[in-house]
């Protein structure tokens, strides 16, 4: 095993790579596995716990503890190098999944799963940095791949595990599965990842802009997710909410202006290589929230399939996207990362169209045929602007700059959830009458064009994504990493 040190004016990083590749592809492994194998076990923890209207909650605090962590740990990781922060998200996630498993109530599962929030909220940008930092782009186009596969396989893991431990076990063991996980994650993380971080004397740590961020991000996402569903959008509650979130995050802009050391940079939002990457990242987000919501519905209200086969018509994306990841790292070192992005985009574009050619009448091949092309699509753009982001900066900001890539796709998923469900639920209202009606009752022939009118919103979508990548530069200054 080759050991490899690098050194950038006194921040280094010594590491033996394959070892810390695998842990970093458990860890993302435990957020990937998470991300779907609750959902098949929803039943059993309701039956189990109660709490039937609360259950949702279950996915939304997640997620917003999640996306409002993202750019606090990236700035951290950058202050006080990868390792810690990697093993603190790693910690909290492992915490969170035990105390789940032992919750005697869904309030208290809710509460637990906010800590599996925030542990979340470290793993990926975090580890998605170390792969950054100790890969160069050359080399990151063949990891890109590995990565990618983590999401792949879990699409079929987490529904299987979770079906399986729902009915002949208990729905306990989907959070007991991840402490062997997670525990084999931070142990080589301890033994093998040596970081060599020269710290300045002290940091003025920007504890405003981090508050700032935190509670007028939670509201902004709380808005969007809940608007429309927890209350109208346009009650008191809902307008009060996002009035909030608007007023605290001009605040952190104005914070974030005069802060020695901003959590979030503002020359972020003027750099064109991360404007472009993440903007895709936000467009790839609606996408993806939009597929993931909308096609199992469609299947299992239209089509008439069952909860099983609706899964596996979505995992077609998840299936689609790490192949096209594995092959983009060959094809943006050929041509470049513009033209690979506008490659994947058109693809989306193509796939987005053969969604809607879906109707009642299809087969559900023709359905997870088009969420393929898609992920394929989905693959060549996504995994070659985070690569291009992060080697547009130096090691002392590219915490950050991941950070605000995983940031703005969280914010995608909640911006799409927000306007795909007022699209579906505008249809519906307008056909029954019953603006508070549960999609999943809705009659099928009455769910068919609500959705489909939710593909003309993706569409739509995609053919921003090919504008968002036409931005980024074909070819980047790669800065300086393990190996040079």
């Amino acid at each position: 095993m080759t050991t490899e040190r690098i050194d950038r004016g006194g921040v280094g990083l010594r590491s033996e790579r394959g070892p810390i590749l695998l842990a970093v592809m458990l860890s993302i492994g435990l957020v990937a596995i998470d991300a779907t194998i609750l959902a098949t076990a929803v039943p059993s923890v309701v039956e189990d716990l109660g709490g039937f209207t609360q259950f949702p909650w279950l996915f939304s605090i997640y997620l917003l503890a999640q996306a409002i962590s993202v750019p606090i740990y990236g700035k951290l990781a950058d202050l006080r190098g990868r390792k810690p922060i990697m093993l603190l998200g790693v910690g909290l996630f492992v915490l969170g999944s035990i105390l789940c498993g032992f919750a005697w109530n869904m309030p208290a599962l809710i509460a637990f799963r906010l800590i599996q929030g925030l542990g979340a909220g470290a793993i990926q940008p975090i580890g998605m940095t170390i792969v950054g930092d100790i890969y160069t782009v050359a080399e990151r186009a063949k990891v890109q791949g590995y990565i990618a596969s983590v999401w792949g396989i879990s699409s079929f893991v987490g529904p299987t595990l979770g079906g399986v431990f729902s009915d002949y076990i208990s729905w306990r063991w989907i959070f007991f599965v991840n402490i062997p996980l997670g525990l084999a994650a931070a142990w080589v993380l301890l033994r093998r990842f040596k970081e060599n971080v020269t710290r300045q004397a002290s940091h003025q740590i920007d504890y405003a802009g981090a508050i700032l961020l935190a509670v007028g991000g939670s509201l902004l996402l709380l808005g969007l997710l809940e608007g429309g569903v927890m209350w109208d959008w346009d009650s008191p509650v809902s307008i009060t909410i996002l009035a909030a979130a608007v007023v605290l995050l001009s605040a952190f802009v104005l914070v974030e202006r005069r802060a020695a050391e901003p959590i979030l940079p503002l020359w972020v939002l003027s750099h064109r290589v991360l404007n472009s990457a993440n903007s895709a990242a936000l467009l790839i987000g609606v996408l993806m929230v939009g597929l993931a919501t909308y096609v199992p519905l469609f299947a299992q209200g239209v089509l008439g399939t069952s909860a099983l086969v609706a899964g596996f018509a979505l995992a077609a994306m998840t299936l689609g996207w790490p192949i096209a990841a594995s092959l983009a790292g060959r094809v943006y070192l050929r041509v470049g990362f513009r033209t690979t992005m506008l490659f994947g985009s058109v693809i989306v574009v193509l796939g987005a169209a053969l969604l809607l050619t879906v109707n009642s009448g299809s087969s559900v091949l023709h359905l997870a045929a088009a969420c393929f092309v898609i992920g394929l699509g989905l693959g060549f753009s996504a995994s070659p602007g985070v690569v291009a982001a992060q080697s547009s900066v130096a090691w002392q900001t590219r915490g950050v700059v991941t950070g605000a890539n995983m940031f703005a796709r969280s914010v995608g998923s909640a911006v799409g959830v927000a306007a795909f469900g007022a699209v579906a639920n505008g249809v519906v209202a307008a056909r029954l009458g019953d603006a508070h009606a549960d999609l999943e009752k809705v009659p099928g022939e009455v769910l068919a064009p609500a959705i489909h009118d939710v593909y003309y919103g993706a569409a739509a979508a995609a053919v921003l994504l090919v504008v968002a990548v036409a931005f980024m530069p074909n070819r980047i200054t790669e800065h300086p990493v393990a190996g040079s």
